[in-house]
């Protein structure tokens, strides 16, 4: 078999695997699985969007996506596998594969199908049984595919260590200066509530820094006040300065608006692979961020509420024993369960086992440097 691998956003890979061996830059896990599968990688870039395309794109997604996926249902056959790390390829993808006779296998990451556009799309393009794969990082998402589409065990995966991260690139650091007060970091853009963080924090005598600035336009709504406090900064922070953001704080918080999904999760993570106390919003639904909070590993607080916020935050900065056995947990935690090696490890055995060998002619040399100078964009 053909491997590939459909991204949905434009990311230069190669040159962040590059970045990576000079230690400016986390491994990006699409790059590690390609060179395991010996796949060739596609973005939206440098495709020509079609007037159906924009159509299409009405019900589900952008028309750069289904443009792409126009492309590769044309080039792709029955000796190929794709997989889509996200509803807005892989579903243009298995959607106009369908009625291909000898369409490609195809497996698709499932973050969040279970709301209007999903199920709108799940109704009207009719994807699903183009799809041999559904693979999910959440209960809640996986519950989902097995009561609403009703699919056989083997069409599901879910892979228990979504999101990893690279704990080679994010690890404990020292402080890069001494504070005159305390300070409290976050970050991310998707499903974030920084305007109850602001209001917790706004009278206290504390920092607070959010790294604040994505390039994924899907990201979903961030409040924030309308005027920060003086106390407060948002900005945007280079790969190694977040690294130092996370080493440097007494704190991370993530405060989240309420969502059917576990948002949040990436920045998490990198917090936890930095030995750093964490508080985060409570989910409503059952996961891996309840989980973490029932178990101690972190402290967990109500959606919107500011003043639970704030003791929380007043508890940790007081007891640093407290804070330290949180940091440690959720570092022990992150680096034996959600690291890169063991996600990619896990989810290349699976589609090797469900859907066949690499075909050795596409092998590639296992020198790192010559694997930058062997890929390919397509």
């Amino acid at each position: 078999m053909n491997y590939h691998i459909a991204l949905n956003s434009v990311d230069d890979i190669k040159t962040f695997a590059i970045k990576n061996q000079l230690g400016q830059h986390p491994a990006h896990v699409m790059w590690d699985m390609s060179q395991v599968l010996k796949a060739n990688i596609h973005q939206p870039i440098d495709v020509e969007v079609l007037p159906k395309d924009r159509r299409l794109a009405r019900i589900f997604g952008f028309p750069e996506h289904w443009a792409l996926a126009r492309k590769l249902s044309e080039q792709l056959d029955s000796n190929d596998v794709i997989y889509c790390d996200g509803e807005p390829l892989g579903i243009p993808i298995a959607t106009l594969c369908s009625q291909k006779r000898n369409r490609p296998k195809i497996a698709v990451l499932f973050h969040n199908l279970n709301r209007p556009k999903g199920l709108l799309a799940l109704n009207l393009l009719k994807f699903a049984d183009s799809i041999d794969l559904f693979v999910t990082g959440t209960t809640p998402q996986e519950n989902f595919l097995k009561r609403y589409l009703k699919l056989s065990e083997n069409r599901i995966f879910k892979i228990a260590y979504h999101p990893s991260t690279d704990t080679s690139f994010f690890t404990p650091k020292p402080p890069s200066h001494k504070k005159v007060r305390p300070l409290i970091a976050s970050g991310g853009m998707e499903k974030r509530d920084y305007e109850t963080l602001a209001n917790a924090t706004q009278d206290m005598d504390v920092d607070v820094k959010i790294c604040a600035f994505s390039p994924n336009r899907t990201s979903s709504r961030v409040t924030f006040p309308k005027v920060l406090p003086k106390n407060m900064y948002r900005g945007f922070y280079e790969w190694c300065d977040l690294v130092q953001l996370y080493c440097d704080a007494d704190l991370v918080v993530l405060p989240l608006l309420k969502n059917n999904y576990q948002a949040g999760l990436s920045t998490l993570f990198e917090a936890m692979a930095c030995r750093r106390p964490i508080i985060i919003t409570r989910s409503p639904k059952p996961g891996i961020i309840n989980q973490l909070i029932d178990l101690g590993i972190v402290t967990g607080v109500k959606t919107g509420d500011s003043l639970e916020l704030k003791q929380a935050i007043n508890k940790l900065l007081h007891n640093p024993q407290l804070a330290e056995q949180q940091a440690q947990l959720g570092y022990e935690f992150v680096r034996s369960k959600h690291n890169n090696a063991k996600y990619v490890q896990d989810l290349t055995t699976k589609l090797i086992s469900q859907f066949g060998n690499i075909d050795n002619t596409q092998l590639l040399v296992e020198t790192k440097q010559d694997k930058l100078q062997s890929f390919t964009y397509q």
